[in-house]
């Protein structure tokens, strides 16, 4: 994915089962920046991640990434749940490195600069189960930064989370996506959509009703099914008070 290439969903069909969870999703997603996908329990932005992870495969339509192929683009997911293995803290860092081969000093190198990264170098020796929950999701992002991804998949990575776990996720987010990684990122938390995206993607019955930079999407939704989302929403602090 070349720099500035945005991501292309183009009629993405998705029948699980018989169950239309996608009915035609396009859109085209801008190659910097955070882009957030929001909308309604069900109406498919985590199944849109994982298509796009190649996690599942679409039923029809395609996704294109400029002009590479799914398999160039490096890629890493973050789910709501660390999913950790039993170990320290760096061996679940550093199992993710090892379709890479590298050598024993370089993966450590990497790992080391990963933990840093997001503030659990000390923390390296540890068993990952000692963690708190916002340092387990810490090291869960730790993980996927180390095979330094272009393309960094995020579904709902602070639901679970308190208000100061949530803002150290938020600013290795915001860092991560300056740095040049794209960031997808899936939140019902639209103060958080509000501070770190720059555009944003709102999915209604499995398509993309309205797409457009965040302020206006969240303070001026044109389309009913935008306005019922985000006005339906518990309060959440103002686009003013969140920049």
């Amino acid at each position: 994915m070349s720099p500035g290439a945005p991501i292309a969903l183009e009629g993405l069909v998705f029948c699980p089962l018989g169950k239309i969870v996608l009915s035609g999703l396009t859109a085209a997603i801008p190659g910097r920046g955070v882009t957030a996908l929001i909308g309604p329990n069900g109406a498919g932005k985590s199944v849109t991640l994982r298509l796009i992870d190649g996690l599942l495969q679409p039923d029809a339509g395609a996704i294109r990434f400029g002009a590479r192929s799914a398999s160039e683009v490096r890629r890493a997911f973050v789910f709501q749940k660390p999913g950790l293995i039993r170990a320290s803290v760096a061996a679940n860092v550093a199992v993710a490195l090892a379709p890479l081969r590298l050598l024993a000093r370089a993966a450590a190198e990497r790992v080391e600069a990963a933990l840093r990264q997001v503030g659990l170098a000390e923390r390296a020796a540890d068993a990952a189960r000692k963690l708190s929950g916002g340092e387990q999701q810490r090291l869960a992002l730790a993980r996927a930064l180390v095979t330094e991804p272009e393309l960094l998949l995020l579904d709902e990575p602070t639901a679970s989370l308190d208000p100061g776990a949530t803002e150290a996720i938020e600013e290795i987010v915001a860092v991560t996506a300056e740095g040049g990684t794209k960031v997808l990122l899936v939140s019902h938390n639209l103060g958080q959509v509000a501070r770190l995206a720059s555009d944003v993607i709102v999915l209604s019955q499995g398509r993309a009703v309205e797409h457009g930079p965040v302020r206006s999407v969240l303070t001026a939704p044109r389309t009913p099914e935008a306005r019922t989302y985000i006005t339906g929403e518990l309060p959440w602090r103002s686009f003013a008070a969140a920049c």
